[in-house]
């Protein structure tokens, strides 16, 4: 109970949070003045496809809003293969630059749906997002949810220039429990990793079609709760989609 009071609470502090950046914000504009400016930078992508296992659906809105060294980013992401996997997340971080290209964040993030069940949970989030080595954009985050359970996630990307305008970015991603936690039927271990390409052709800097492959895989303990339930281990999506940036 004490876990889903603080993360709750969290959450109210992390919206309010956001109320006073924009209303910061406003403030800067009005006066007209350049030291402390605030900026943000937001990026959309919505496509359809088709999975293995029926009809592919994909929403990502990822953004920050704040100045040079102090962020408040904002992460949603929606996707539906089928009925093989749906995830439905929200974050709220607070973000802070500590080296050239490197942030740590902290915040709150909330999963309406998990892979395997519609329960509803809430996690403190702490995680490190920036540029490794060959120019690789990092994410790295760790979860406290309020079933009292842990959680990593590890997401690695990289945009290889094809020609000015055409652009592909192949990506990976994984995530891995501590423990195993019935009520979301999860497992310890590494439950899943994905992999895809995304090929775009950028139009303008702001508006780009793109085409997607992605391929994606429950692991170890979560592999066998999805044997078991009689559900699909694996699927295969073709997408194609638009990207946004404001």
């Amino acid at each position: 109970m004490r876990v889903k009071f603080f993360l709750n609470s969290s959450l109210l502090f992390f919206f309010l949070s956001g109320i006073a950046v924009a209303q910061d914000a406003k403030q800067e504009m009005d006066h007209g003045d350049d030291h402390g400016q605030i900026y943000h930078a937001f990026t959309l992508e919505g496509d359809v496809g088709e999975a293995q296992d029926g009809r592919s659906k994909s929403f990502d809105l990822s953004g920050w809003v704040g100045g040079d060294y102090d962020r408040l980013w904002i992460n949603s992401e929606k996707k539906n293969y089928g009925n093989y996997e749906e995830i439905f997340e929200v974050q709220a971080l607070y973000s802070k630059n500590f080296s050239q290209f490197w942030d740590a964040q902290i915040g709150v993030s909330h999963d309406f749906s998990t892979d395997f069940t519609p329960t509803n949970v809430n996690y403190l989030t702490i995680g490190l997002e920036g540029l490794a080595p060959q120019m690789f954009e990092t994410k790295a985050q760790i979860f406290l949810s309020d079933q009292g359970n842990y959680s990593a996630r590890f997401k690695q990307e990289v945009d290889i220039f094809i020609t000015q305008k055409l652009i592909t970015q192949p990506y990976f991603e994984t995530e891995i429990f501590a423990q195993d936690v019935p009520k979301l039927e999860v497992a310890s271990g590494i439950s899943d990793f994905e992999i895809g390409v995304a090929t775009r052709y950028e139009i303008t800097r702001k508006f780009a079609p793109y085409f997607a492959l992605r391929y994606h895989t429950k692991t170890f303990g979560a592999a066998n709760l999805a044997k078991q339930l009689g559900e699909r281990v694996d699927n295969f999506i073709v997408a194609g989609g638009i990207r946004l940036r404001f």
